[in-house]
């Protein structure tokens, strides 16, 4: 059906201050839907507490209101202007709180505003942890076996009936704030108070910890008549135990067979519809236990999350823009994809390409922090890398870093105390991916850096293959180096500045041989449908895979 004509003008509540643990993906998210209300003829009124983003640029919406994210300055705002609708989906968790708290407050009904882009009883079951868990036992979707506590005293009973080790998750906190796990009982006292105290409704989930365990994602889209469409699938690199927002996360999956991948697809979309039939995104993860293959899920939101963003950089379908016109009316199969112009937006991408995503930290501005990382998140940003495989997109996002590292590896930086290394490996901090190359290069066993890591073995072979790589060509000189092992290093992702630190010679020397070879970089489009049909977005990533 077409867009709903009753709605014109529409508040947008955005994400507020860039803290740790909501990074500015949600700003990329909010600009999306400003400007996609905006070609459909529709007022936009924003509210962020940040001028130093995009969508509070005066073009991005007609109204823009740099206030705190409170309920006076809302009220401030729906008495000046005539508001059909608010859309609370594109600021994070941060926008949701709010319209929660003006949904109690009668704020909404009072001015005649309706809600759009999601339903509040679904943001209420996703965000409090005990109904989440009745919801998910409701529909037939495995989870943790875990209770809720709201004091101290239930929460150390349910802690004695369920057992060590235990995960501790704080209702409608962001990023995993006041969240950890505890491996025995001294622990779990401090962890606990600290849980209840940093959760609002001062309201914590006790359950199994499932550390290790393989972790995925599934990005959806669905409108108002009920269709529904994956538009990614991301797998973390990292396993179970560090927040997804600290994870190295791969776009599509590389691990998942399609067995298990239709399984949780339809989990997915039976979990959505249960939580409540709204139009708009929808971001869910999943555990999977390797040795069995059983899922669990994890978490929903409601709403266009973090990664939400990646996955509209890695796929080009626009999730935010879509998501905002299906919550004005619109269906799937009446949009256009932006990307052809010619195709229906009711599709599901196909990419032809890998996406690795690497945070970044900034733990040298915060002398004496915790550098470990572990449930709540810590990164500050992230770099992303697009390639032809996975070793070459993996070695483009370390090279994105700003963090004065070539790649993984190949640069002079590398660790050489294998006590250090092992330490690195068994518990994590934001250098371990390239520590798990050095472990490689020292020739610490494959078994032993899977069993400290727990990172699934196909991700652990392929930077082993690069330590390979890295020892070939150091048998070489810049005369001897044969043509095609240079191929292969461009195509694995090696900057030529790696390959000239492993020959002994200047980056200009490399680039010089490249050149008489003819090994030239080419270019290629990120289309959403592995060129199957002509695309009209000119975003393209550079790749040797294909050259000679």
């Amino acid at each position: 059906m077409p867009k709903n004509a009753h709605i014109k003008s529409v508040l947008i509540i955005g994400s507020g201050p860039i803290v740790i643990g909501q990074a500015c993906e949600f700003d990329y998210s909010g600009t999306q839907a400003a400007r996609s209300l905006k070609e459909e003829g529709i007022e936009v009124i924003l509210i962020n507490s940040n001028p130093a983003t995009i969508m509070t640029d005066p073009k991005m919406a007609d109204h823009i209101y740099l206030k705190p994210l409170e309920k006076k300055y809302i009220i401030e705002i729906l008495e000046k202007h005539k508001v059909s609708a608010v859309l609370p989906t594109m600021g994070g968790q941060t926008a949701l709180n709010l319209a929660i708290d003006c949904e109690k407050a009668g704020i909404w009904e009072k001015y005649g505003v309706e809600i759009i882009g999601v339903d509040i009883k679904a943001v209420e079951t996703t965000e409090d942890r005990e109904k989440f868990r009745l919801k998910m036992l409701e529909l037939g979707a495995n989870v943790c076996k875990g209770k809720t506590a709201t004091s101290f005293l239930q929460g150390k009973k349910i802690a004695q009936e369920i057992g060590f080790p235990l995960v501790i998750r704080p209702s409608y906190t962001l990023g995993g704030t006041g969240g950890g796990f505890v491996n025995d009982a001294e622990k779990f006292n401090e962890a606990l108070t600290r849980g209840l105290q940093a959760s609002p409704t001062h309201e914590v989930l006790v359950e199994q910890s499932i550390m290790g365990w393989k972790e995925f994602e599934l990005e959806l889209l669905r409108d108002s008549v009920g269709n529904v469409i994956i538009i990614c699938t991301i797998e973390n690199f990292d396993p179970m135990g560090i927040h997804t927002g600290d994870s190295i996360t791969v776009a599509p999956a590389m691990t998942l067979s399609d067995k298990l991948y239709q399984e949780m697809r339809n989990l997915a979309i039976k979990c959505m519809n249960g939580i409540g039939m709204f139009a708009g995104g929808c971001n869910i993860q999943f555990s999977v236990n390797p040795e069995t293959d059983e899922i669990i899920v994890i978490e929903i939101n409601p709403r266009v999350s973090r990664s939400s963003a990646l996955a509209s950089k890695a796929t080009g379908y626009p999730i935010a823009k879509i998501a905002a016109k299906l919550a004005i009316g619109y269906n799937l199969d009446e949009l256009k994809n932006p990307i052809t112009g010619t195709t229906s937006a009711y599709f599901e991408p196909t990419i032809d390409y890998v996406i690795v995503k690497i945070p970044r930290w900034n733990f040298n501005k915060f002398p004496g922090a915790d550098v470990k990382l572990g449930l709540q998140m810590k990164s500050v940003g992230e770099a992303m890398g697009i390639g032809r495989n996975f070793q070459e997109a993996l070695q483009k996002a370390c090279q994105s870093l700003e963090s004065r590292r070539n790649g993984l590896g190949a640069d002079g930086k590398e660790l050489t105390n294998q006590q250090v290394i092992l330490e690195s490996l068994e518990f994590p901090s934001a250098d371990r991916v390239f520590h798990i190359k050095d472990a490689f290069m020292h020739g610490i066993s494959f078994r032993t850096i899977q069993k400290l890591t727990k990172i699934d073995k196909w991700f652990l072979e392929q930077i082993q293959d690069l330590a390979y790589t890295d020892k070939d060509i150091q048998q070489y000189s810049i005369d001897t180096l044969p043509a095609d092992l240079l191929l292969t290093a461009k195509q694995k992702g090696y900057a030529d500045r790696q390959v000239a630190h492993l020959l002994r010679c200047l980056e200009s020397e490399v680039f010089k041989r490249r050149q008489e070879l003819g090994i030239q970089r080419i270019y290629k489009m990120v289309d959403t449908c592995a060129a199957e049909f002509e695309a009209k977005t000119p975003y393209y990533y550079s790749t040797f895979v294909g050259v000679g």
